[in-house]
């Protein structure tokens, strides 16, 4: 079975190859494994520790990195008949790759870190894909009303013969219509946002537990994935 694309019949009739990539089963969990390590880099950076010691290290890190591409979907798919879970899975599929790593896998967080930020990053990256698309079009368009500025061509209006126009005049119209589009698009794109890394019910509690109840350091968490 195909991973590195979204499969359904409207998918595979009408959308491109990089929008079925966006949506993929690769995209998506290459994408949680990418969190999973900004979410350790973060928590080293912030100097987690237990009894003096780091509890992670850039080795373990190291090795997150050299596994975040080649998703084991054999073993997800294995694990997740016993526990249901479907970030669990995952969780333990990338750990068996990565056994000096895998206590650190998603420490702290909730299955909506992963879940719900990626939601928000493939439909950024549709969103863009789309845009790219739709400025391409535009461009297109633009080219053919100034070709055609002087075409004459007869203008309707209530669906009854009117007065002359051009061929370029109306193009414009259709141009005017696909550049509002791309102000939504735009305006949209602006105001997408990642969601956070809070823990298990939303309220920062595993991460208070692991960071010793210091508050200010919590703080700095979200800001620091996101980056």
């Amino acid at each position: 079975m195909r991973t590195d694309r979204y499969i359904s019949p409207l998918s595979e009739r009408y959308a491109s190859k990089e929008m079925q990539y966006i949506f993929s089963q690769d995209m998506k969990f290459r994408t949680w494994r990418k969190l999973w390590i900004a979410l350790a880099e973060t928590e080293m950076e912030l100097g987690l520790s237990r009894e003096g010691k780091p509890v992670i290290t850039k080795e373990q890190i190291d090795e997150l990195k050299s596994h975040a591409e080649d998703i084991n979907y054999d073993v997800a798919r294995e694990r997740e008949k016993i526990v249901r879970h479907d970030v669990m899975s995952h969780v333990y599929a990338y750990g068996q790759q990565c056994p000096k790593a895998a206590g650190i896998i998603h420490l702290g967080a909730t299955s909506c870190y992963v879940g719900d930020n990626t939601d928000i990053i493939v439909m950024t990256q549709a969103l863009k894909l789309v845009k790219k698309k739709l400025v391409n079009v535009i461009a297109k368009l633009a080219g053919f009303a100034d070709k055609y500025k002087e075409q004459p061509t007869l203008a309707f209006t209530h669906f009854q013969p009117a007065q002359p126009t051009t061929v370029g005049k109306r193009a414009t119209l259709w141009i005017q219509e696909f550049c509002l589009d791309l102000e939504d698009l735009e305006h949209v794109l602006k105001s997408m946002k990642l969601l956070g890394s809070k823990g298990t019910t939303g309220t920062q509690a595993s991460f208070l537990e692991l960071f010793n109840g210091n508050h200010e350091m919590i703080e700095k968490i979200d800001s620091i994935i996101a980056k």
